[in-house]
């Protein structure tokens, strides 16, 4: 089976052109994205045929559980594509199907090649019910349909977490101490697996380092901390806009690299960042 591994700020996956092939995909993640024993990377990604796009996106976590989108692999997959010829790039962009809707990627060009990509990643979803969140009633604050500020302690340390999906739930806290002095490998597992998100949740810590200019990290579910996170630098761009910290567009920093994020307050989300090939090779 050829396979090809692809980053996207650091958050890499390894893609199947799974047109043809039929196969138990959950435990092919668990194994292929072994960095030990695997060809390493923080899932996998499957080209599929759509009926309704010009592709379909099917995404495994390391852990081999299903997501529903990933904003870092989506780009990738968008150059997959297009550098292979299993579509032809259109001024418009081309619409890929997620189990979070149709989204579409415009890719961008350096000396002919895709080198980065827009992505219209769709219009956050704030209700709590919807996210989903089960959080207790009276506490937190509402602004609009949002539900920010929620007070929780997890191993003594006390958070005021935000909540947005952008398809898949997320958990974002705004702090003072420095993120990469934050115990995220002890405190992400905790919340990724709290009682009041019965489907898990993605958890992002966030500094503010400039005027639109934030600092993050990111534990997946599934996945655990990874270098960046599309979909999470979306959630915390919408919070940030919720909380009056950004206006326009946010340059989110992230371990391995940077995404510039735009949402107006009402409508879609899009988020422009780098898409590189790493390498291919057979998997046996």
């Amino acid at each position: 089976m050829k396979f090809t591994k692809m980053e996207g700020a650091g958050n890499d996956y390894v893609y199947v052109d799974a047109r043809h092939i039929d196969m138990d995909w959950s435990s092919l993640s668990r194994e292929i994205s072994d960095r030990h024993f695997g060809v390493g990377g923080d899932g996998l990604i499957l080209i599929m045929d759509s009926s309704v796009a010009d592709l379909r996106m099917v995404m495994f976590n390391a852990d081999g559980s299903e997501g529903a989108m990933c904003g870092n692999g989506i780009r990738c997959l968008a150059k997959y594509a297009i550098d292979r010829n299993i579509v032809k790039n259109k001024a418009s962009g081309i619409t890929i199907e997620t189990m979070s809707g149709i989204r579409t990627v415009i890719p961008g060009f350096e000396n002919g090649k895709i080198t980065r990509a827009t992505v219209a990643m769709g219009i956050p979803e704030l209700k709590v019910g919807n996210i989903p969140v089960e959080p207790a009633i009276g506490l937190g604050t509402n602004l609009g349909e949002a539900t920010v500020r929620y007070p929780i302690t997890v191993d003594g340390i006390n958070l005021e977490l935000s909540f947005v999906s952008m398809g898949n739930p997320h958990a974002i806290v705004f702090l003072d101490q420095p993120v990469e002095e934050f115990p995220l490998h002890s405190i992400g597992p905790k919340i990724e697996h709290h009682k009041i998100f019965p489907d898990r949740v993605n958890f992002e810590i966030v500094n503010i380092i400039g005027p639109n200019k934030l600092a993050a990290r990111v534990w997946e579910r599934g996945s655990g901390e990874t270098m960046a996170c599309g979909t999470g630098a979306c959630a915390i761009a919408v919070t940030a806009n919720i909380l009056d910290i950004c206006t326009g567009p946010v340059d989110i920093t992230l371990p391995g690299g940077s995404l510039t994020i735009d949402w107006d307050g009402t409508g879609e989300v899009f988020m422009e960042g780098p898409a590189r090939e790493v390498f291919s090779g057979d998997w046996n």
